[in-house]
């Protein structure tokens, strides 16, 4: 199965900037940018091929490399808290509440770390790989493993409380598929274009629905695994799927609201008035939360290995394979501002809050910076 995703996974992504596959775009000036102020600039360590995401929590932001290193940071400042060297390779970013941060590796070993001390609090088990960081909350750690299974252990002891799984796909996207929680569920979206939302208390389903239908000839062309996180916000989720569809769904039910064919490998945010999607070309979509119509669409980032989108007040930030960071018009997506951070890869979409943007890049670059108000 690894070589299965191995091989979809360079099938997808190898030909940008390659002699016979489509050429990135290059980017053109801004009339008139904006000034982005960079806050600090930290590292955490090389991705050697995993993509790291870091993570917010209160006033702290968590951030791990290949080689183990795990390092808190004082959000607003930058100022290293703690940075430990966990006993393993890791292949995951950070998933943290606050009280524990959580790495894991391709080994399936789980590791939940004192988020005050950064000391080993407690290590368990999955049955596979960890693509993406752990979910934390609600007293529950919860762990997706590249065979399709959800693991949930308690927050306190480590010790497992329910697995959930479905069967394994022959046929991968190598790509991170993460587990989103509110309130006493967890919404996880699977292969097949499946999207379940999970009672936390037992792991038990609530609802499934179906984002996309597999089709096409070959088994390559059925691949529709959905991808990023859900987005869940309010009563509403949504979620995207690789050659497949966006779609939202009432959180409480699994009724869809509206679908619209979109394929993306990186999944969906949402703001109060928009979704926004990249495709799987780069194009960046916002589309209208109440029926799924198009708002606008910015197509001048083609072939750049575009992350999510990322809402920041009046701006929608994505990152791309330069290291550069774009700034769009929440309005009509026109370019406002960029910056560029250590011209390595951004794979995993920025974290926002307070105005400003945290980013980690392959070389383990961590970067908060933040675009001047107009």
């Amino acid at each position: 199965m690894r070589l299965g995703r191995a091989l979809l996974a360079a099938f997808i992504l190898g030909g940008c900037g390659s002699p016979s596959g489509p050429k990135p775009a290059e980017l053109q000036p801004i009339a008139n940018p904006r000034e982005v102020r960079v806050l600090w600039i930290s590292r955490a360590g090389l991705g050697e091929g995993y993509v790291f995401f870091p993570a917010r929590a209160g006033d702290a932001i968590y951030a791990a490399s290949r080689n183990g290193t795990v390092v808190r940071l004082d959000a607003a400042s930058g100022a290293e808290k703690w940075r430990v060297s966990a006993p393993t390779l890791l292949s995951a970013g950070v998933g943290s509440d606050g009280r524990l941060a959580v790495v894991a590796n391709e080994e399936g070993e789980v590791m939940a770390l004192d988020a005050a001390s950064g000391e080993v609090r407690w290590r368990s088990q999955v049955s596979s790989e960890v693509l993406t960081p752990p979910a934390v909350g609600e007293g529950l750690v919860i762990v997706r493993s590249a065979d399709n299974r959800i693991f949930a252990f308690g927050a306190q002891d480590g010790k497992r409380r329910w697995i959930y799984q479905r069967a394994p796909s022959s046929l991968l996207v190598r790509s991170p598929a993460g587990i989103s929680l509110q309130g006493d569920t967890a919404y996880v979206g699977f292969p097949g274009g499946k999207l379940v939302a999970l009672a936390l208390d037992s792991g038990n389903v609530r609802w499934e629905a179906t984002v996309a239908l597999p089709r096409g000839a070959t088994e390559l062309e059925r691949v529709t695994d959905v991808l990023g996180d859900p987005a869940v916000q309010g009563r509403e989720v949504c979620a995207a799927a690789f050659q497949g569809r966006v779609a939202c769904y009432d959180a409480q039910n699994g009724q869809q609201t509206w679908a619209r064919e979109i394929s993306s490998l990186t999944g969906v945010s949402l703001d109060a008035r928009h979704a926004y999607v990249t495709d799987e070309r780069g194009g960046v979509h916002a589309l209208d939360r109440t029926n799924g119509r198009s708002v606008w669409k910015q197509d001048r980032l083609a072939y750049r290995q575009v992350t999510r989108p990322v809402p920041l007040g009046n701006e929608i930030a994505v990152a791309d394979f330069e290291g550069y960071v774009h700034f769009l018009a929440r309005d009509n997506g026109a370019f406002i501002a960029r910056a560029q951070t250590d011209e390595y890869p951004i794979a995993a979409a920025p974290i926002a809050f307070s105005g400003r943007l945290v980013v980690q890049t392959t070389y383990g670059g961590l970067f908060a910076i933040a675009p001047a108000a107009p």
